[in-house]
């Protein structure tokens, strides 16, 4: 018998369903009743091959949300962070050269 332990305590994430964590279990059922119901409120108005793309275009937000994980960023954590990198904080550095020692002669030079 063998037991895997992870090198960090942090990796560790408990396997819940079909291999799945909790988070990504519950994003996957999610995913699945926006399937169903874009299937049947569409199913009359459009073909199967459009409802079908529908189907996968409408699920693929929870499966990103469920399964992505960048360097130990949720999805959300990590969207956040990257608005914050892009939008919110500037990016352009000027930069000014400051010569406090001359500064401070100039100024006992003006006395």
């Amino acid at each position: 018998m063998e037991i895997k332990i992870n090198k960090e305590i942090k990796n560790y994430s408990e396997k819940v369903y079909f291999g799945l964590t909790m988070r990504q279990f519950i994003f996957t059922i999610i995913a699945c009743v926006m399937a169903i119901i874009t299937y049947f409120v569409f199913n009359n108005i459009l073909n199967k091959e459009l409802i079908s793309w529908l189907c996968i275009f409408s699920t693929l937000p929870f499966f990103f949300f469920g399964f992505f994980n960048y360097n130990g960023l949720n999805a959300e954590m990590f969207l956040l962070a990257f608005i914050k990198c892009k939008f919110l904080i500037p990016k352009k550095l000027k930069f000014k050269n400051f010569n406090l020692y001359y500064e401070l002669l100039v100024m006992k030079n003006v006395k």
